[in-house]
């Protein structure tokens, strides 16, 4: 991904709320499946951090990744974007 690309989903991102929060069980089998079923719908997804949880969040960002197939876009705070390509119709065109 090019640092444009990833710049104009960093744009995206900021306008969509958090679909998963990560709380003080931290990155579970769970969060994880369930963020691997929310890519089968949408290509950009925002997950929030809670104060409770222990785990650093960009730790949580690159276990996310790795584990969904995904790629990085930010980590920003407590925010996590992630972002994979969907082999529908629904595509966010990248410049």
């Amino acid at each position: 991904m090019t640092s444009k690309q990833r710049a104009y989903l960093k744009g995206l991102a900021m306008k969509i709320e958090p679909v998963f929060q990560i709380g003080k069980s931290g990155l579970s089998p769970e969060v994880t499946e369930a963020v691997r079923e929310t890519f089968n719908t949408r290509e950009l997804v925002k997950i929030a951090v809670l104060k409770n949880c222990l785990e650093d969040p960009n730790q949580i960002a690159e276990a996310l990744a790795a584990r969904t197939g995904s790629q990085l876009v930010q980590v920003i705070g407590k925010k996590i974007v992630l972002y994979k390509e969907s082999k529908n119709n629904k595509k966010i065109e990248l410049p």
